[in-house]
């Protein structure tokens, strides 16, 4: 067996390969350039690209790829050979700064919502010193952002590594403050729990269904699915165990901490979570976790479903996004410290967290918006669409204790004076956790629970960045412009932002109805669909945020918004078109040819002897037909209210036109459907059902 101290980041031109390879001032340089965000010398560049394609070559690497991610979701590549070619007919192998550095793909056909004409193809993608290079399937990888000819982000990676940069810039005003004057930077951090399903790839490439659109379409409930919950947790199917062992491995080679592995709620489901990261390559790496994913299971004849709801009447899968702060000196922002002032500092990044939220909670469920997850939020199996915090019994005590200006009492042993000494040390786990909760803090992160799993982490982390940007930005121009005693400045603060934005902490059942009605008499907001939330893009609010951090321009944020509408239009379109294509070819026709047979038994026996009852098989005959005759004309609504709905483009006009017209179609076209394959012989019916699928990898 190969030990761990030679798989993990052997794929990955990681800090400990350059520091071998890398002249000493070279290493030095490339380290002072990332820690201080500035670019690189064409110089230093040339023997950085020099030393990366030496090691490259060594594993047996022909082609680099400038690996970005557009505003697809997923990520690309253009592969480029090493080779040049000499004056005798020969080649040698180059790879120069210039090339590490810079890159230009056709950015013509990746969606720019209007921010780029076809015609206007050029765009460049720029190497991310802060996120390793590393070899896939023979290819070294060099993550980039990826821009416009004009300079417009192209891409989901710009817009992150520019809220980092803000989240830094002001976060350390506040550390300044506080004496803190050793932290040369702050860092946000992301540890993305990814849950998938894993069905045999034999039985899936049976269904168009998932084939186009990653989900079933239609399927009438197994006879056995959750409800016994003993899949959570339970023993490892060998099958899969082979699968997790596999998928470790390649993911370690790339560097990317796999730590954890274990069956989810849903037959077939399951979770893999990494060690927590900076979130530039917490975003790379899921990105890369998602891809390998996919791949090893094809390996292992398995078919990985990323969907966010791939299967009616079981759990969906979602996304757990950890997010916290920490310094460059190893010190986390959201963990409670020993002293007051660590309280303190404690209680305000606290404070800001809570502002930012309710200030921004429309953004961050549009972070979460897409037209898988629509089926998942809501669902008792995920947060519901409304944003809210948990922060558990202690900490909110103590918030209170703030905001009416009085000693907090902490089971009732111990008194702690409000002002700088609120709070005693927590112990680590003062809380329990709220599986229900969208953003739940979790003893020193908070976990954002309402993205998809195929989601890109991207978003929600540039928002979560930019929105605490903000408030710290608030809180720091308040306290370096106050007269008061500083410690009395920051309880002002910390008790004014309290008042304000208390109604966005709930610490109990998300999933009741009780709370959809409180939520609406604090006047939290609740976009219960993607058609719902789209327009928040554009509201002044969000983009004189994201213009006062440099995130985003107006254009870049009215581009975003175009293009997730049209996905959601493409996506619904894709769906609808393949339902009706599923129902006209493959569910009509079986069940016709079912009531056939049944006609011909009958007749058959009847022509034996008129005596024999055949009540049975008439009564089903006169079910099926009726069922027959009722999917007809729900194919039929449903072809109407897609064609109309084509009329719109694929705007706003034509996003609403889905939600409100093409979707209940569709759900009325399943229910027939599902009640067909409930009556109709396994041998008739055309593709596997959800039985055969959820217990299909033993």
């Amino acid at each position: 067996m190969v030990p761990m101290s030679e798989i993990f980041g052997s794929m990955a031109f990681n800090d400990a390969v350059m520091k071998k390879r890398l002249p000493a001032a070279t290493y030095n340089e490339l380290k002072k350039c990332i820690a201080e965000d500035r670019s690189l010398s064409r110089e230093v560049a040339d023997v950085v690209a020099g030393a990366m394609k030496d090691w490259a070559i060594e594993k047996g690497v022909t082609h680099y790829t400038h690996w970005f991610q557009p505003m697809t979701g997923v990520t690309a590549e253009k592969h480029d050979s090493f080779i040049s070619p000499t004056s005798d007919g020969r080649v040698i192998m180059e790879f120069s700064g210039k090339e590490l550095i810079k890159g230009e793909p056709d950015a013509s056909s990746f969606p720019s919502g209007g921010l780029r004409a076809t015609f206007e193809a050029r765009g460049y993608t720029a190497w991310d010193p802060t996120s390793y290079a590393f070899i896939k399937d023979g290819i070294l990888c060099i993550p980039t952002a990826f821009c416009s000819y004009t300079g417009e982000a192209l891409d989901k990676k710009t817009p992150l590594l520019k809220s980092i940069e803000a989240i830094n810039k002001q976060a350390l005003r506040i550390l300044r403050l506080f004496g803190k004057n050793d932290v040369k930077k702050v860092i946000p951090t992301a540890g993305p729990e990814q849950e998938y399903f894993l069905i045999d790839g034999k039985i899936c490439g049976m269904r168009k269904d998932i084939m186009y659109t990653g989900r079933t379409l239609f399927g009438a409930r197994p006879p056995k699915g959750q409800e016994l919950e003993d899949h959570y947790f339970g023993a490892i199917k060998p099958r899969v165990a082979a699968y997790m062992k596999d998928l470790d491995e390649e993911l370690w080679k790339l560097g990317i901490s796999a730590k954890t592995k274990h069956n989810e709620v849903a037959p077939s489901q399951h979770e893999l979570a990494p060690i927590y990261t900076p979130t530039s390559i917490a975003n790379d790496h899921n990105q890369l976790t998602m891809e390998v994913m996919k791949k090893v299971a094809v390996r292992h004849g398995l078919t990985c479903l990323l969907h966010e709801k791939p299967f009616e009447g079981v759990n969906g899968s979602g996304k757990h996004n950890n997010w916290s702060l920490s310094t460059d000196t190893g010190i986390n922002l959201l963990e409670p410290g020993n002293s007051p002032y660590d309280n303190a500092q404690f209680l305000l990044f606290l404070s800001a967290v809570i502002k930012a939220v309710d200030d921004y909670q429309d953004l961050l469920r549009l972070t979460a918006a897409s037209a898988g997850n629509d089926h998942r939020l809501g669902a008792n199996e995920a947060p519901p669409a409304i944003v809210s915090i948990y922060l558990g019994e202690e900490l909110d005590g103590i918030l209170s204790a703030i905001e009416e200006d009085r000693t907090y009492s902490r089971r009732a042993k111990c008194n702690v004076e409000i002002g700088v000494h609120v709070m005693p040390q927590l112990p680590k786990d003062s809380t329990d956790r709220n599986r229900t909760s969208p953003f739940a803090f979790t003893g020193n992160k908070f976990e954002f629970r309402m993205l998809g799993s195929a989601f890109s982490i991207a978003d929600s982390n540039t928002v979560i960045n930019t929105a605490v940007a903000d408030t710290l930005k608030i809180f720091a121009d308040e306290l370096e412009n106050s007269d008061e005693n500083f410690n009395d400045a920051i309880t002002r603060i910390i008790r004014k932002t309290i008042k304000a934005h208390k109604r966005i902490i709930f610490n109990g059942n998300n999933y009741s109805a009780e709370w959809l009605e409180e939520a609406g008499k604090r006047g939290l907001l609740n976009y219960k669909s993607t058609a719902d939330v789209l327009p928040c893009y554009t509201f002044e609010k969000n983009m004189a945020l994201f213009a006062r951090h440099g995130v985003f321009t107006e254009a870049e944020l009215r581009s975003r918004q175009e293009i997730l509408t049209e996905n959601y239009c493409k996506v619904m379109n894709i769906e609808a078109l393949t339902m009706s294509d599923m129902m006209k070819k493959e569910i009509l026709p079986a069940v016709s040819e079912y009531i056939k047979e049944l006609c011909e038994e009958i007749a058959a026996k009847r022509a034996v002897d008129n005596f024999i009852s055949s009540e049975e098989e008439t009564a089903l005959v006169a079910k099926l037909s009726g069922l027959y005759s009722s999917g007809s004309k729900k194919l039929k609504l449903l072809e109407t209210a897609l064609f109309e709905t084509h009329g719109f483009g694929e705007g706003a006009k034509a996003a609403e036109s889905y939600r409100d017209r093409v979707i209940p179609a569709m759900k009325e076209l399943r229910a027939v459907a599902d009640e067909m394959e409930l009556n109709t012989a396994a041998k008739f019916w055309p593709f596997p059902t959800y039985g055969e699928l959820l217990f299909s990898v033993k």
